[in-house]
Protein backbone atom coordinates (compact mmCIF):
# COMPACT_ATOMS: atom_id res chain seq x y z
CA UNK A 1 0.00 0.00 0.00
CA UNK A 2 1.51 3.45 -1.01
CA UNK A 3 1.22 6.22 1.35
CA UNK A 4 -0.46 9.06 0.22
CA UNK A 5 2.01 12.45 -0.44
CA UNK A 6 0.33 15.80 0.45
CA UNK A 7 0.30 18.30 -2.17
CA UNK A 8 3.17 20.27 -2.88
CA UNK A 9 2.02 23.76 -1.63
CA UNK A 10 3.49 27.20 -3.80
CA UNK A 11 6.69 28.61 -2.16
CA UNK A 12 4.71 31.89 -0.14
CA UNK A 13 6.34 35.43 -0.81
CA UNK A 14 7.60 37.01 2.14
CA UNK A 15 5.81 40.08 3.48
CA UNK A 16 7.32 42.91 2.94
CA UNK A 17 8.70 45.32 5.11
CA UNK A 18 6.67 47.42 6.43
CA UNK A 19 5.46 48.99 10.02
CA UNK A 20 1.72 48.34 9.60
CA UNK A 21 -0.37 45.97 8.38
CA UNK A 22 -1.82 48.46 5.84
CA UNK A 23 1.12 49.39 4.33
CA UNK A 24 2.04 45.78 3.82
CA UNK A 25 -0.94 44.99 2.19
CA UNK A 26 -0.67 48.15 0.10
CA UNK A 27 2.65 47.12 -0.77
CA UNK A 28 1.14 43.64 -2.18
CA UNK A 29 -1.70 44.96 -4.18
CA UNK A 30 1.23 47.07 -5.80
CA UNK A 31 3.13 43.63 -6.71
CA UNK A 32 -0.49 41.93 -8.02
CA UNK A 33 -0.99 44.87 -10.52
CA UNK A 34 2.79 45.05 -11.44
CA UNK A 35 2.48 41.28 -12.40
CA UNK A 36 -0.06 41.62 -14.21
CA UNK A 37 0.70 44.77 -15.77
CA UNK A 38 3.85 43.56 -16.63
CA UNK A 39 1.74 40.32 -18.11
CA UNK A 40 -0.58 42.80 -20.57
CA UNK A 41 2.52 44.49 -21.57
CA UNK A 42 4.41 41.54 -22.76
CA UNK A 43 1.34 40.24 -24.71
CA UNK A 44 1.10 43.84 -26.48
CA UNK A 45 4.57 43.49 -27.45
CA UNK A 46 5.21 39.96 -28.73
CA UNK A 47 1.25 39.68 -29.83
CA UNK A 48 0.88 43.53 -31.14
CA UNK A 49 -3.07 43.71 -29.65
CA UNK A 50 -3.75 43.90 -26.55
CA UNK A 51 -4.66 41.31 -23.57
CA UNK A 52 -8.42 41.28 -23.79
CA UNK A 53 -8.38 40.68 -27.36
CA UNK A 54 -6.03 38.32 -27.25
CA UNK A 55 -8.16 36.47 -24.57
CA UNK A 56 -11.18 36.95 -26.98
CA UNK A 57 -9.29 35.36 -29.88
CA UNK A 58 -8.25 32.52 -27.62
CA UNK A 59 -12.35 32.13 -26.52
CA UNK A 60 -12.99 32.14 -30.66
CA UNK A 61 -10.38 29.63 -30.98
CA UNK A 62 -11.55 27.27 -28.84
CA UNK A 63 -15.09 27.83 -29.46
CA UNK A 64 -15.75 28.41 -33.12
CA UNK A 65 -19.06 29.53 -34.01
CA UNK A 66 -18.85 31.05 -30.51
CA UNK A 67 -21.92 34.46 -30.68
CA UNK A 68 -21.13 37.60 -28.96
CA UNK A 69 -23.24 36.78 -26.12
CA UNK A 70 -21.40 33.86 -25.26
CA UNK A 71 -18.23 35.08 -25.65
CA UNK A 72 -19.59 37.98 -22.99
CA UNK A 73 -20.32 35.00 -20.94
CA UNK A 74 -16.83 33.16 -21.26
CA UNK A 75 -14.42 36.16 -20.48
CA UNK A 76 -17.22 37.51 -17.92
CA UNK A 77 -18.04 40.25 -19.32
CA UNK A 78 -20.33 42.89 -20.25
CA UNK A 79 -21.78 42.31 -23.74
CA UNK A 80 -21.26 45.85 -24.78
CA UNK A 81 -17.34 45.39 -23.80
CA UNK A 82 -17.58 41.66 -26.16
CA UNK A 83 -19.30 43.65 -28.77
CA UNK A 84 -16.48 46.51 -29.12
CA UNK A 85 -13.76 44.19 -28.77
CA UNK A 86 -15.33 41.57 -31.74
CA UNK A 87 -15.66 44.81 -33.73
CA UNK A 88 -12.03 45.66 -33.17
CA UNK A 89 -11.01 41.90 -33.99
CA UNK A 90 -13.79 42.28 -37.13
CA UNK A 91 -11.63 45.52 -38.29
CA UNK A 92 -8.30 43.88 -38.13
CA UNK A 93 -9.16 40.97 -39.74
CA UNK A 94 -8.58 38.55 -36.96
CA UNK A 95 -12.19 37.60 -36.59
CA UNK A 96 -14.96 36.92 -38.92
CA UNK A 97 -18.32 36.92 -38.41
CA UNK A 98 -21.08 34.92 -40.35
CA UNK A 99 -24.60 33.80 -40.12
CA UNK A 100 -26.32 30.63 -38.69
CA UNK A 101 -27.52 28.44 -41.77
CA UNK A 102 -29.90 27.57 -39.86
CA UNK A 103 -30.87 30.80 -38.22
CA UNK A 104 -30.12 33.65 -39.86
CA UNK A 105 -30.48 35.81 -36.84
CA UNK A 106 -27.60 34.16 -35.13
CA UNK A 107 -23.96 35.47 -35.48
CA UNK A 108 -21.39 32.99 -35.59
CA UNK A 109 -17.73 34.47 -34.62
CA UNK A 110 -14.33 32.33 -35.51
CA UNK A 111 -10.76 33.43 -35.49
CA UNK A 112 -9.03 33.72 -39.26
CA UNK A 113 -5.77 32.58 -39.63
CA UNK A 114 -4.10 35.90 -39.23
CA UNK A 115 -6.00 35.92 -35.94
CA UNK A 116 -4.41 32.03 -35.36
CA UNK A 117 -0.63 33.87 -36.18
CA UNK A 118 -1.18 36.80 -33.19
CA UNK A 119 -2.47 34.12 -30.99
CA UNK A 120 0.76 32.05 -31.67
CA UNK A 121 2.68 34.52 -30.93
CA UNK A 122 1.25 35.83 -27.40
CA UNK A 123 2.47 34.43 -24.58
CA UNK A 124 0.19 32.99 -22.24
CA UNK A 125 -2.28 32.62 -19.85
CA UNK A 126 -4.48 34.32 -22.58
CA UNK A 127 -7.11 35.38 -20.04
CA UNK A 128 -4.36 36.62 -17.73
CA UNK A 129 -2.14 35.67 -15.07
CA UNK A 130 -4.42 37.57 -12.24
CA UNK A 131 -7.27 34.38 -13.23
CA UNK A 132 -4.40 31.63 -13.51
CA UNK A 133 -3.49 32.21 -10.50
CA UNK A 134 -6.66 32.53 -8.42
CA UNK A 135 -7.65 29.44 -10.11
CA UNK A 136 -4.45 27.74 -8.89
CA UNK A 137 -5.92 28.56 -4.59
CA UNK A 138 -7.93 26.28 -2.49
CA UNK A 139 -11.51 27.04 -2.48
CA UNK A 140 -11.35 28.25 1.74
CA UNK A 141 -8.16 30.73 0.27
CA UNK A 142 -10.61 31.83 -2.33
CA UNK A 143 -13.46 32.12 -0.11
CA UNK A 144 -11.49 34.05 2.14
CA UNK A 145 -10.15 36.58 -0.15
CA UNK A 146 -13.51 37.22 -1.64
CA UNK A 147 -14.96 37.90 1.51
CA UNK A 148 -12.29 40.03 2.97
CA UNK A 149 -12.06 42.12 -0.84
CA UNK A 150 -15.90 42.50 -0.47
CA UNK A 151 -15.13 44.44 3.12
CA UNK A 152 -12.36 46.81 0.72
CA UNK A 153 -14.81 47.44 -1.81
CA UNK A 154 -17.31 48.51 0.37
CA UNK A 155 -14.83 51.09 1.83
CA UNK A 156 -14.25 52.03 -1.23
CA UNK A 157 -17.69 53.31 -2.09
CA UNK A 158 -16.53 51.59 -5.77
CA UNK A 159 -18.56 50.72 -8.23
CA UNK A 160 -19.77 47.06 -8.82
CA UNK A 161 -19.87 47.18 -12.88
CA UNK A 162 -15.75 47.81 -12.74
CA UNK A 163 -15.98 43.91 -12.22
CA UNK A 164 -17.08 43.03 -15.68
CA UNK A 165 -14.16 45.12 -17.11
CA UNK A 166 -11.18 43.08 -18.62
CA UNK A 167 -8.07 44.19 -16.76
CA UNK A 168 -6.22 44.57 -19.73
CA UNK A 169 -8.70 47.53 -20.49
CA UNK A 170 -7.80 49.38 -16.65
Amino acid sequence: MSKKVPPIEPALVQSPQAGEPATSVLRRFRIVFNAVKTHFQQVERRAGIGGAQVWALSVLKAQPGIGVSSLASAMDVHQSTASNLVKTLLEQGLATAGRSEHDRRVVQLRITPAGTRVLRRAPGPFAGVLPEALGALDPQTLRRLDRDLGKLIALLHADDRAGKKPLAQL
